[in-house]
């Protein structure tokens, strides 16, 4: 059974340690993650010329490039060092997924998914194994979380979910229509049928909670 889990973990004992060390007020958000040890993050909590310098002087960074800037933050392409252990193989190791990753006042914060939910107990001996110190923040049933909060379906659930898994929303498309039809045994139709209704139930879900959030006005009555 799928699961998600949220997990916590030490900034001082990741790649990006020597950085924060520097920059305590370091911040950080993970623009992609990749198979690769390039990593590209939107990294803030300081002036640019101080974040270079860190960068500049952290060992597990091999060479850096700045690609974007917006909002205060800055988008960095970081080639880390070889030898560093890299937080996001060992959750594809476990075959899991990472779903966000951020980071902010010392630490890490992974949103993953994995199928099995031995695998949770793999990753979390995976880590400590490399001497970083996992936090298990929350874990649940995604399936049960997205039916309570947004009212879809189990069918319409899993329908959004592999469309998301095999590239349905990306730009450009990885897969189409009728191929992720194909893929899931279902017709043309029913596929965008599901697919529809699980707009629909996200937005309702949504505006109504954008309602709720929205402070009532009072009516001058004068």
């Amino acid at each position: 059974m799928t699961s998600i889990v949220d997990i916590k973990l030490p900034i001082d004992e990741t790649s990006l340690g020597d950085v924060s060390d520097t920059v305590p007020t370091l911040s950080c958000e993970m623009e992609q993650v990749i198979s690769s040890r390039n990593r590209t993050l939107w990294l803030s909590g300081t002036d640019l010329p101080v974040l270079e310098s860190a960068l500049d002087d952290a060992s597990t960074v091999r060479s850096y490039q700045r690609v974007g800037s917006g909002d205060g933050r800055w988008l960095f392409d970081i080639d880390f060092d070889q030898d560093i252990v890299d937080i996001f193989e060992i959750v594809q190791s476990t075959d899991g997924t990472v779903l966000s990753a951020s980071a902010t006042n010392g630490s890490w914060q992974l949103r993953v998914r994995v199928v099995e939910r031995e695998a949770l107990r793999t990753l979390y001996d995976r880590f400590r194994s490399v001497d970083i110190t996992p936090e298990i923040v929350r874990l649940y049933d995604p399936t049960t979380e997205m039916h309570s909060r947004y009212g879809m379906t189990n069918q319409q659930y899993e329908t959004l979910l592999a469309a998301i898994d095999h590239g349905y929303f990306e730009i450009p498309r990885e897969i189409s229509m009728q191929e992720l039809s194909d893929e899931l045994g279902v017709s043309h139709q029913a596929l965008s049928e599901r697919l529809r209704r699980a707009y629909q139930a996200l937005v309702t879900a949504e505006l109504e909670n954008a309602d709720s959030r929205t402070p009532s006005k009072s009516v001058p009555t004068n």
